[in-house]
């Protein structure tokens, strides 16, 4: 496959993604906030992301709990591992953040939502729900104003 077919294919949504296809395009998408990205795609991808937080985050609280030290007077020392293991775990959900913002904002695109909408996801308590409501919308294919090739090709 040519650099340039596999580059219009990333472009386009990939409907009925695995798990393997899902996660693969999320990282050779890493932020890549023009385009689209189907249901499959992003809740794919959501799973492994709760999978990989599971799988970093609690070893880390692991770490950090049984490597602190109280002292007397109530303060809480960690150890250089508990504190490793902690900055690890940070620079692992912020090295993330950026491609699931994007992966987000295509997934609102998909559903011929602008990707600003995101930014409902700061709003307090409902917030997140008006995300997961909009991520769980279905295709529409107005979607397409957002397709990268579409928005640069001459009128």
């Amino acid at each position: 496959m040519s650099n340039t077919s596999d580059a219009l294919i990333l472009s386009r949504p990939l409907y009925g993604a695995n798990f393997g296809q899902a996660v693969g395009r999320f990282f050779r998408k890493y932020a890549t906030f023009t385009g689209r990205a189907s249901r499959s795609e992003f809740w794919w991808v959501r799973l492994f992301l709760v999978v990989l937080s599971v799988v970093v985050a609690l070893p880390a609280s692991l770490i950090v709990g049984l490597t602190s030290e109280r002292r007397f007077n109530g303060t809480l020392v960690y150890s250089p591992v508990g504190i490793a293991a902690t900055v690890v775990a940070i620079l692992i959900a912020v090295a993330l953040l950026i491609p699931e913002v994007a992966l987000t904002v295509r997934r609102l695109h998909d559903a011929n939502y602008s990707g600003w909408y995101y930014l409902l996801g700061l709003v307090p308590s409902v917030g997140g729900i008006i995300i997961l409501i909009l991520t769980l919308s279905s295709s529409r294919p107005e979607g397409v104003r957002f397709d990268k090739e579409r928005a640069t090709a001459p009128l």
